[in-house]
């Protein structure tokens, strides 16, 4: 009989240990204005893989991927354009074959109703916020508006820079700026602000999301099989919800 018990204790053990294994983390470095949609995206995910657990990182695109070139842990990283998934691929950060289109936005200007209702009317503003151009995809976004618009000598000393996209939109709702240059699905959970304008787009290239695995992620097989998830029907139903393009 003590040896049935000790061999089912082992057979426990041998069951426990495989399971730990199986189970993995899942590091995320994603541009902070898919920070619900991926929240929604990781909690079903997890519903059905017991287990696994996920470590998320939201912030600017750039900064995100300076902290992946520096060794952060990260296993998908998505960025707010192609230029920071491009410096990630030329530094040999991501898994190239697997980069691919997330989804799409749209810039807007969101401030308080009757402040402006076309760029030329940010030229009667004193200040309006974007995300630092360096490292904030929709503040490059933003300054290259500006430039084609011909309006960038009159608004360089009326900009107050933020270090990513949420706290942009956070300086509107405080009612710290005029207005600020945010992604539609930003504005679209705004509490204070409204959409004045779409930047017409013309004005800037299209706000693309593309997505890659990291090199330490293609080798994560929990990362790789949410990866697979985030190309799903399914994943696009949830990103069309919060207001994303798809297509």
């Amino acid at each position: 009989m003590k040896n049935v018990i000790k061999a089912l204790t082992t057979l426990s053990c041998l069951f426990l240990l495989a399971a730990s294994v199986l189970a993995g983390e899942i590091n995320l470095s994603v541009a902070a204005s898919l920070k619900e949609a991926t929240n929604e995206l990781a909690d079903s995910f997890a519903k059905s893989h017991s287990g696994v657990k996920f470590l998320k990182n939201y912030g600017a695109s750039g900064a995100l991927a300076k902290q992946i070139e520096s060794g952060a842990p990260s296993d998908i990283f998505i960025t707010a354009n192609l230029e920071w998934m491009e410096y990630a691929k030329n530094r040999k950060l991501i898994d190239s074959a697997t980069i691919g289109t997330f989804a799409y936005n749209t810039l807007v200007f969101a401030g308080t109703p009757g402040k402006a209702t076309s760029m030329q009317d940010l030229i009667k503003l004193e200040r309006i916020a974007i995300g630092s151009p360096k490292s904030v995809p929709a503040g490059e976004y933003a300054t290259e508006a500006f430039k084609k618009a011909g309006i960038d000598k009159q608004l360089e000393k009326k900009l107050v820079m933020a270090k990513d996209v949420r706290e942009c939109l956070m300086y509107a709702e405080r009612g710290e700026v005029d207005g600020a240059f945010v992604y539609r699905t930003d504005a679209l959970l705004a509490k204070q602000t409204r959409i004045l304008f779409m930047v017409p787009q013309e004005l800037y290239p299209r706000v693309t999301y593309p997505m890659a695995l990291t090199v330490a992620g293609a080798k994560n097989r929990d990362a790789a099989a949410f990866f697979s998830y985030l190309r799903s029907d399914e994943a696009k139903t949830v990103l069309t919800k919060y207001g994303f393009a798809v297509r």
